[in-house]
């Protein structure tokens, strides 16, 4: 394989499948089987799971709560769908940790870095739970800092595209894919593919995205394994 550390960013709407709200076991399913397709071949993996299925703190925020205390309920929720993910994996044989940046020792470690890595090292999918446990920031942000803390070699952000486009492809029937883009072409064409932050991460830490449709079977695997699959955002062209 090509890569032989990366953090997967998965939204926590993608657990959803075709139900309006809360987790899909088939989705679940799906996911667990594509994580282990590469697991068993010697990649390490981690991943971060949002928690938009169940609950976002920018919606709360809508509703008249207070912002922060809204952001730590979608935190919460991240960590509902890490033990959900958690437990799909573990039916399949393939071992793991949650690491939750809010202490909740009852059901998952903490989150220490050299831990995380130890834990990689020996074959298990580390999960990333409740952000980075500050409000205010996303879990897009999370990702970001979990893979350069991890010493990840690509972080991959699964979607419901196929890559980056010149504009909406849901919108725009002639918008056209990019295979690789650089940061700052990326930052002037005013592409969403991360908040603000986790892309600025990503750029002063020189870490390359991978944007893909996760919901393609084989497509982690393909590129992993270093096929031409969705996009590369990375410093340099």
């Amino acid at each position: 394989m090509r890569y032989k550390r990366v953090l997967l960013k998965l939204s926590g709407e993608a657990l959803m499948g075709d139900k309006g709200y809360g987790i899909d076991a088939r989705k679940l399913r799906y996911f667990a089987e594509e994580i282990s397709s590469v697991v068993r071949v010697g990649v390490q993996m981690a991943v971060v799971i949002g928690g938009g299925n169940i609950f976002r703190g920018s919606e709360g925020k809508e509703q008249g709560l207070d912002k922060a205390q809204a952001d730590y309920m979608g935190m919460l929720a991240t960590v509902i769908n890490a033990l959900a993910l958690q437990n799909a994996l573990e039916q399949i044989g393939v071992p793991t940790r949650v690491q939750s940046a809010i202490e909740m020792q009852r059901i998952c470690e903490p989150f220490i870095r050299r831990r995380a890595i130890r834990h990689l090292e020996k074959g298990r999918v580390v999960i990333f739970a409740a952000g980075t446990g500050n409000p205010f920031f996303t879990t897009d942000t999370a990702a970001t800092l979990r893979a350069i803390e991890i010493g990840a070699e690509l972080l991959l952000k699964g979607t419901r595209v196929d890559g980056i486009y010149t504009a909406d492809p849901e919108k725009d029937a002639s918008a056209q894919r990019l295979a690789h883009i650089s940061y700052q072409e990326a930052l002037e064409r005013r592409l969403e593919v991360m908040d603000l932050t986790a892309f600025t991460l990503s750029q002063e830490h020189k870490l390359p995205m991978a944007v893909f449709n996760i919901n393609e079977p084989g497509a982690l695997y393909r590129i992993l394994a270093g096929e031409a699959v969705g996009t590369i955002v990375s410093e340099g062209l």
